[in-house]
């Protein structure tokens, strides 16, 4: 008997799941895989606007929310604020990603187990290159999901991802001029300079992540309140002027120094035109995804 075999590849938004969705297609041409982009309702219209392009070049993307799960046609419902009532009014963080449960992985297993219930085994294809040893893909013992990494057995690293993506006809993501990964409009893995950047480039969209860590009327949170920046940093002071003036500064001082290192170092032959904040983890010294969920950004 012959095994039932679905290929899933997730879309994040984000360049390498993009890169890999595109390398799949061209190395693998008659492989049947089912693309989809779990939307939380949150996404950045940059991030819409750049899955849109996709499918054009993809074919068919499954856009995994409430309403789609139950086949009803429609973008990802706002319903963050009942979950964050459900969670205590405490807001995710990195010490609790119930966001990333909650909104990205319980949907996608929502939607893997109706191919399950038929016989389906899942090979699942992750966007993890040749040069991130240290990640892994999504992992469970109890369903039969196989995690597939295409980019690790063919060498391709993370100086490939922008080629592969031009020569498929498409630039990065319009969101990587002023923020470093896609992932929710609120996410807490976000530096203070792309809070800033956020509310200079979608204020509706910072005035929405400023209410949440009001929390609602019935507010139950108990001591300190969690705000999405770190204890006692409250979104509201990033509208103080002399407070954007700092963040601006230093921010340009990493730069400035990082661009030096480049210099000196000789990794671009043509200089110009590189995509800084495309570069926020290298500039800031971080790991590259700064700790974010792969599930999110990648």
């Amino acid at each position: 008997m012959t095994e039932k075999v679905k290929h899933v590849l997730g879309l994040s938004g984000g360049k390498d799941s993009s890169a890999l969705a595109l390398f799949v297609k061209e190395t693998y041409p008659d492989l049947d895989v089912e693309y989809f982009f779990t939307d939380t309702g949150y996404e950045l219209p940059e991030t819409n606007d750049f899955i849109d392009k996709l499918e054009e070049k993809l074919g068919y993307i499954h856009r995994l929310n409430s309403r789609s799960l139950n086949n009803i046609e429609g973008r990802g419902e706002k319903n963050f604020a009942h979950l964050l009532k459900e969670h205590g009014n405490f807001l995710p963080s990195q010490r609790d990603r119930w966001c990333t449960v909650q909104m990205k992985l319980k949907p996608f297993e929502q939607w893997l187990d109706s191919f399950i219930k038929d016989g389906y085994k899942i090979k699942n294809y992750v966007g993890i290159r040749a040069d991130e040893p240290e990640r892994t893909g999504y992992m469970t013992i109890e369903k039969p999901i196989e995690s597939v990494f295409p980019f690790r057995e063919h060498g391709i690293v993370r100086s490939d991802i922008e080629n592969i993506l031009q020569r498929n006809g498409l630039e990065l993501p319009d969101y990587y001029k002023w923020r470093s990964r896609s992932g929710c409009t609120f996410c807490f893995y976000q530096r203070k300079i792309e809070w800033v950047k956020l509310m200079e480039k979608h204020p509706d969209l910072f005035e929405e992540a400023k209410a949440f860590e009001k929390g609602d009327e019935n507010n139950t949170t108990v001591g300190e309140r969690f705000y999405w920046m770190g204890q006692g940093q409250p979104l509201e002071t990033l509208e103080d002027p002399e407070v954007q003036r700092r963040i601006i500064e230093n921010h340009e001082k990493k730069v400035a120094r990082f661009n030096t290192k480049k210099r000196r170092n000789a990794l671009l032959g043509d200089f110009e035109g590189y995509c800084e904040f495309n570069e926020l983890d290298d500039i800031y010294d971080e790991a590259e995804g700064g700790g974010a969920c792969v599930t999110c950004y990648k």
